[in-house]
């Protein structure tokens, strides 16, 4: 039995497709069982789940009265009764061999968690070219799942993860603290005790990219606010590509500070965001030249959006969380 688990909130716009998607899996219906935790949406996400649970009895529609993922995570890992557990986004699409291939990594007792590289895709041109950001080592560092392909590896973290059930019973809940990042932080949880991610080469899905500049930047505020307790929390956990937003960021804002003070606060300040933006500049031109030129007008813009809130969000994050630091322990309830 395999229970996949949808935490979702208003994604009228999408969950026909994921749903579509889990329904023509190549794996027998009858070993499956869905679950929709919805966070209370407003649109007509609920509605279209109804349908779907008229004609499809694995489908189940759980309220969740907290509306984030990981509270949703947590409801629907207590009623879950697979004996792997796929955890799949109402913003994304599995293929359909997802699930079986899923298993048939998991039956190796070597592999703790099981996932594969993500393709983002958008459905016009501001979301085709975020899209095409979110996948480029400039625009995210050396985020494996975005950023590679072809090639299956044990890594950090993996999108849309399978565990076996006895995998969850000793990792725990989802931490109900963490808006974002909750998948980092269970990930690191996960091999904290021992257990090794995959990232296979043949487990893919799709997923849909913001469709405006100002939800990308909510989005990577957010990450950047979030990672802040994560950093409190599981030091280690951290890579240096995650620093260097909110030191880039804090760096503008001292040599600001100095220009103030000190005429030789403008060298410094031209020397640091010169530098951005000749990076940038280059970094756009030559994925341009692979994705199409007409990216070029906005994937400049895009990468300063994604650096820039991440840096800010991460800022804010050590001043709201400032007396945190000891506090280890976060919202992570029990079964």
């Amino acid at each position: 039995m395999i229970t996949l688990i949808l935490p979702v909130r208003n994604e009228g716009k999408y969950i026909r497709q994921c749903l579509d998607a889990i329904l023509t899996q190549d794996y027998p219906l009858d070993k499956m069982e869905i679950l929709v935790a919805d966070g209370m949406s407003t649109d007509e996400t609920r509605s279209i789940v109804k349908q779907y649970q008229e004609t499809y009895p694995q489908v189940r529609l759980i309220d969740n009265p907290g509306k984030i993922v990981p509270t949703g995570m947590n409801i629907a890992l207590r009623r879950a009764k697979g004996e792997i557990i796929i955890r799949v986004d109402g913003h994304c699409m599995i293929a359909p061999d997802y699930v079986r291939k899923c298993v048939e990594y998991l039956g190796d007792e070597s592999v703790a968690g099981v996932g594969g590289p993500m393709e983002t895709i958008g459905e016009d041109e501001i979301s085709r070219t975020i899209a095409i950001a979110m996948s480029s080592p400039f625009g995210v560092g050396n985020s494996t799942f975005r950023t590679v392909s072809g090639k299956s590896m044990f890594v950090d973290t993996v999108p849309f993860p399978a565990f076996r059930r006895e995998t969850i019973d000793r990792v725990g809940m989802y931490d109900e603290e963490l808006v974002r990042n909750q998948d980092d932080e269970y990930s690191y949880r996960v091999r904290e005790l021992g257990g090794k991610l995959l990232l296979a080469a043949d487990v893919r899905s799709r997923y849909f990219s913001r469709g405006s500049l100002k939800s990308l930047w909510k989005q990577y505020f957010q990450y950047g606010f979030y990672k802040v307790r994560v950093l409190q929390k599981h030091p280690h956990q951290m890579s240096i590509r995650q620093f260097v937003p909110p030191v880039f960021v804090m760096s503008v804002v001292i040599a600001l500070l100095l220009t103030i003070i000190f005429p030789w606060g403008w060298i410094m300040l031209a020397l640091i965001t010169g530098s951005y933006l000749a990076a940038n500049l280059t970094a756009s031109i030559l994925t341009a030249a692979k994705k199409g030129w007409k990216r070029l007008r906005l994937l400049p813009v895009t990468f300063v959006i994604l650096h820039l809130s991440y840096g800010f969000g991460f800022i804010w994050g050590l001043v709201r969380f400032w007396n945190r630091w000891g506090d280890k322990t976060g919202k992570v309830s029990h079964f």
